[in-house]
């Protein structure tokens, strides 16, 4: 896909790619209570679908469809990004929103962050509201803290609690096999299930700093490294089965991505993977799909 933005007869529809962490360490917590993150994240070519349309009267309809649940109305990111940025512009529109989801959340894939992020983009465009980019970045860091990330693209290394951005300038091409088990994972859980590990930290890091100094993204994937993996295996002892499992099955490593559920295998071997994916369902009932890198 060459680009998020696509103009229709009624209105104007907007692609919202999901993510994966190519590495995931942990510093420490904050004064504020959150968790000082260093990851890699990087946009994949999956994605919810948001459709804006003009409506009669004013206010925003947000309408949600497709092959997985998302809330209806305030609780849902896309309603409150929508809201925030309207208020902002000082602006009132009758606006219908229509999301699809494509991607399941609470897998560590950021699909509710990217629908945010999505949802600016969008409606400033939809709505000629002529925000600045520094605007949508302030609103997305209020509203999440990977939300930010989706504004820009396609790779980043997010810092702080995820809303500080430094993009990876080389291009960094993969294919990957995403593993979807029906397994919903709270991040809020996650986090608060952590119990920090400063050797741990200061071990990969000490791995992965001198490769991104030499900008060797790919030696980097391959280390595989999620310091969130142990807390979530914690509290979801099936998905460290898969993981174990998969990886005696294919003999690749299996990566957790964010907070998980979902797993990746970095450039598998595509002869291998139909046979991998009808043991992953019939073994598991784990869905799979093959995914690249998203271009922008």
């Amino acid at each position: 896909m060459a680009e998020p933005f696509i103009v229709t007869d009624t209105g104007l529809r907007v692609f919202a790619p999901a993510k994966i962490n190519l590495y995931l360490l942990i510093a420490g917590k904050r004064p504020d209570g959150f968790h000082e993150i260093d990851t890699l994240m990087s946009k994949i070519d999956w994605y919810d679908e948001l459709l804006f349309e003009p409506a009669g009267g004013q206010g925003i309809e947000l309408i949600c469809s497709g092959p997985h649940w998302a809330p209806d109305g305030p609780d849902n990111l896309v309603y409150r990004a929508c809201a925030a940025l309207l208020a902002h512009a000082g602006h009132s529109v009758g606006l219908r929103v229509t999301l699809t989801k494509n991607i399941p959340a609470g897998t560590g894939l950021g699909s509710a962050s990217s629908d945010a992020a999505a949802a600016l983009l969008g409606l400033n465009r939809f709505a000629r509201l002529n925000q600045p980019p520094e605007v949508l970045h302030t609103i997305a860091a209020q509203l999440g803290s990977d939300i930010a990330f989706f504004l820009y693209g396609p790779a980043a290394i997010c810092t702080g609690r995820g809303e500080k951005l430094s993009p990876v300038e080389q291009h960094f091409t993969f294919d990957a096999l995403v593993l979807t088990p029906n397994i919903s994972v709270s991040t809020i859980s996650v986090y608060r299930n952590y119990v920090h590990d400063p050797d741990a930290y200061r071990r990969w890091a000490g791995q992965i700093k001198p490769l991104l100094r030499k900008k060797s993204i790919d030696s980097v994937a391959e280390i595989c490294a999620n310091m969130l993996e142990q807390s979530c295996f914690s509290l979801h002892g099936e998905l460290a089965e898969l993981k174990s499992q998969c990886q005696a099955f294919c003999g690749r490593k299996v990566c957790l991505s964010g907070s998980g559920s979902a797993m990746y295998i970095l450039n598998p071997d595509r002869q291998q993977m139909p046979r991998l994916q009808r043991w992953l369902k019939q073994t598991y009932n784990c869905d799979s799909r093959f995914v690249t890198y998203n271009r922008w």
